[in-house]
């Protein structure tokens, strides 16, 4: 069975492919999920954050830019810009504790991010937490 950290990483994929132009891929998310073998409740949890974030994705992206110093969202990696999307989501919109969402977004970051990915995002996460508060 999956984890909540695979869950968490077919998500950061699957948002990452529709930022990236593919749209169909909210229709065929549920498929996805099942061939990475993301089944049951962990399906559940994962499509419960992947249509979260685009529900919710204008908010999301605000809250980001907020803290990005003269930055622009679209000038962050793709991979990078997925896996913040997901952690301001879950911070904001979900019960998951903020220390957990933001240490898995640091190990998402580690494995698929660039190397400076895991500073950013904590440093991003942390002050959104922060704001919160």
């Amino acid at each position: 069975m999956a984890t909540r950290t695979q869950a968490r990483e077919a998500v950061v994929s699957l948002l990452y492919a529709y930022d990236s132009g593919n749209e169909e891929i909210v229709s065929l998310a549920p498929e996805i999920l099942e061939e990475k073998k993301i089944k049951n409740k962990q399906q559940e949890f994962a499509l419960s954050l992947f249509n979260g974030v685009l529900e919710k994705l204008s908010g999301v992206d605000e809250r980001i830019s907020q803290h990005l110093k003269e930055w622009d969202i679209q000038r962050i990696g793709g991979i990078e810009r997925a896996i913040l999307r997901l952690g301001v989501y879950e911070i904001c919109f979900t019960s998951t504790d903020a220390p957990i969402v933001i240490n898995e977004a640091i190990e998402l970051a580690k494995l698929y991010g660039s190397d400076n990915a895991p500073r950013f995002i904590n440093g991003v996460l942390d002050a959104i937490v922060k704001e919160q508060k």
